[in-house]
């Protein structure tokens, strides 16, 4: 994916920072954004914007499979499929 998307997408990550996400199993959650870093509010995991812009390779997503080398692969299923960040983008 283009970086130009990565960033489109690193903004809507942003903007919905403190919001209520929900993993594929319904588990809710939040995150802070902090420079490069998304904050997980439920696990002292987190993952940067590189990360993202690793899984943004392999989008659309059907479920966490193909991004299982990453780290907190269900949080990052949970927001780059949500419509609030992936509108219009796949």
């Amino acid at each position: 994916m283009q970086s130009k998307n990565v960033d489109i997408v690193w903004k809507r990550i942003s903007e919905n920072a403190g919001k209520e996400f929900r993993q594929i199993k319904g588990k809710p959650f939040t995150y802070s954004v902090t420079g490069n870093t998304v904050h997980l509010d439920c696990t002292n995991r987190s993952f940067t914007k590189k990360t993202i812009e690793s899984a943004l390779e392999f989008v659309p997503l059907n479920n966490t499979t193909p991004i299982q080398h990453l780290q907190a692969p269900s949080y990052l299923y949970a927001i780059l499929m949500d419509e609030r960040i992936r509108q219009s983008l796949w």
